[in-house]
């Protein structure tokens, strides 16, 4: 039997299976969790909600033992809900981030993974005001029970929460902090400059700044960058400056055996990567040259 690790990745949802053939994509790569879009990832359009084959997508999670707490939805990259400057970007924001989070309810999810957005030449500090006020706005007005996930962040640009304590400040400055957690990408905080190969101390900082009670989803994701390069480019396991073992030790750390660990690494030659990378973390083994059948 396959070990139990709570590890999928980000998969598709497009017609005509939608929602249906979400959970078909996941199956297909050996996965117990997955992360994906309500739509398009770069605009806010979104199809009407019976129109995605909900219900099927979710009766074939249940025959398939899938724990529908632990699938993770990812808000669209177009908000910024820190931004001071542009009145209308940040109504448009506040009204896509409730949007989306009753969505993600109406999937029978309960986690949003959120950009904490860019500051602008505003600075940090009130980007991190204006994100809270936000967050607030949006978590008293949603009607649902679904739990944000700050995402941590690579640096690039004026992104904040690039750093544990910028993400704590978000939190500790909403007055629903009891909706909020943290989504940690291992490539992001490797390029923020963090030692993804300590994991035991990436954690426990993790645990002393903001509390692990708070870490919601693990996107495990090798790195093109060395570790502080402010980049952001994602690397399939094991081909980036972060390495093998290193994520593998994160994904199976047991610390967050309970935690949804989400893969979003780069297809190859535009096929899905999703099985292989899977089965390695599962079976704590690395296959030399595992992309080669990838490249034929």
């Amino acid at each position: 039997m396959a070990k139990d690790l709570l590890i999928g990745s980000h998969v598709g949802m497009n017609g005509p299976d939608y929602y249906l053939g979400s959970v078909k994509e996941a199956i297909s790569y050996g996965a117990s969790t997955f992360m994906f879009y309500t739509g398009a990832p770069q605009n806010s359009y979104r199809k009407p909600l019976n129109e995605l084959r909900i219900e099927e997508g979710r009766s074939l999670l249940r025959e398939n033992g899938f724990d529908e707490s632990k699938i993770v939805v990812h808000a669209p990259y177009i908000i910024n809900a820190a931004n001071a400057s542009r009145p209308d970007l940040l109504e448009l924001s506040i009204k896509t981030i409730i949007n989306e989070l009753q969505r993600t309810a109406a999937f029978g999810a309960s986690i949003l993974v959120l950009h904490p957005g860019n500051h602008l030449g505003a600075g940090p500090e009130k980007a991190i005001e204006v994100l809270a006020e936000s967050l607030d706005q949006v978590l008293a007005n949603d009607g649902t029970n679904v739990r944000i996930a700050i995402e941590t962040m690579a640096g690039k640009g004026s992104e904040i929460g690039t750093c544990f304590e910028q993400v704590r400040d978000i939190i500790e400055k909403c007055h629903h902090k009891d909706r909020l957690g943290v989504c940690l990408d291992t490539c992001h905080v490797s390029d923020a400059g963090y030692d993804i190969n300590d994991a035991d101390a990436l954690l426990n900082e993790f645990d002393q700044v903001i509390g692990l009670d708070r870490l919601l989803v693990v996107h495990v994701n090798d790195s093109k960058n060395q570790r502080g390069a402010h980049k952001d480019r994602h690397e399939n396991l094991g081909y980036g400056e972060i390495g093998f073992d290193a994520l593998c030790h994160i994904a199976n750390h047991p610390r967050l055996k309970d935690i949804p660990k989400i893969l979003e690494t780069p297809y190859i030659n535009e096929k899905a990567p999703y099985s292989d990378e899977i089965r390695m973390l599962r079976d704590e083994s690395f296959v030399e040259n595992w992309k080669d059948k990838y490249l034929a």
